[in-house]
């Protein structure tokens, strides 16, 4: 499923993308996720300066104008690493340009606010920490609670550094997320970041349809947009 979706977005945007097959939870909580996507990340910009084990990126790939992009999980993953890229460097002259999150996963507003992703995901475990979704602490049982900045960017003193220069944000009229992935937007704006946030609402559709409809006329839409926030000129 994935696979054929990023097929079509490199079709479609002529770009080049590496798909990151990091470590799932529970066998593999978090940091797990973060650890391996960092550090393929480090590894395709070792292909900058044309001396990387991978010829085909070495030859092609434009490391000036490096992307990162994700859905729900991805799309945490996606700011986090942004994050990091802010406060540590990519090196080797790479640029993060831009990231773009897809209906991402972060937490509440607040620890008051009931959540609506409890569900079962952690076999109807009720919950521990105040504000703190079941299915995060299914993922990361380590998690110190509302306040873990991995999925509270209020909680991130660091979030003015994200290093990049632009951010799409996209969300879903009917996505359970929807709020947060609105929240994430608002609280950007807010925190002193240099860069361009811009956010885009698909109406009447739910978590990831992108995904299972791919040739509807929604999807297209965010295709489309999609990859015209990564062509974009940059001054």
């Amino acid at each position: 499923m994935y696979h054929n979706y990023i097929t079509s977005l490199v079709l479609a945007g002529q770009v080049i993308a590496v798909s990151v097959d990091y470590r799932l939870a529970p066998e593999n909580p978090l940091p797990a996720a973060y650890e391996d996507s960092w550090t393929a990340l480090q590894w395709a910009v070792s292909h900058s300066d044309g001396q990387g084990s991978e010829p085909w990126l070495n030859d092609h790939a434009d490391f000036r104008r490096v992307f990162l992009a994700g859905d729900s999980a991805g799309g945490n993953i996606s700011h986090n690493l942004a994050v990091q890229a802010g406060v540590d460097g990519l090196g080797g002259g790479a640029k993060l340009r831009g990231i773009c999150l897809i209906h991402p996963y972060f937490g509440r507003k607040s620890e008051h606010d009931v959540g609506k992703v409890d569900g079962n995901i952690s076999g109807g475990r009720p919950e521990e920490r105040p504000g703190v979704d079941n299915r995060w602490l299914y993922v990361c049982p380590t998690t110190s609670g509302f306040n873990d900045r991995r999925m509270n960017p209020a909680a991130d003193e660091r979030l003015w550094r994200l290093g990049c220069d632009k951010v799409l944000v996209c969300v879903a009229e009917k996505d359970v997320l929807r709020e947060r992935g609105w929240f994430y937007y608002e609280t950007l704006g807010k925190s002193g970041w240099n860069g361009e946030a811009v956010i885009m609402e698909t109406e009447g559709e739910k978590h990831v349809f992108h995904l299972f409809e791919p040739s509807s006329e929604r999807a297209v839409n965010l295709m489309t947009r999609i990859v015209s926030f990564i062509n974009q000129e940059f001054v």
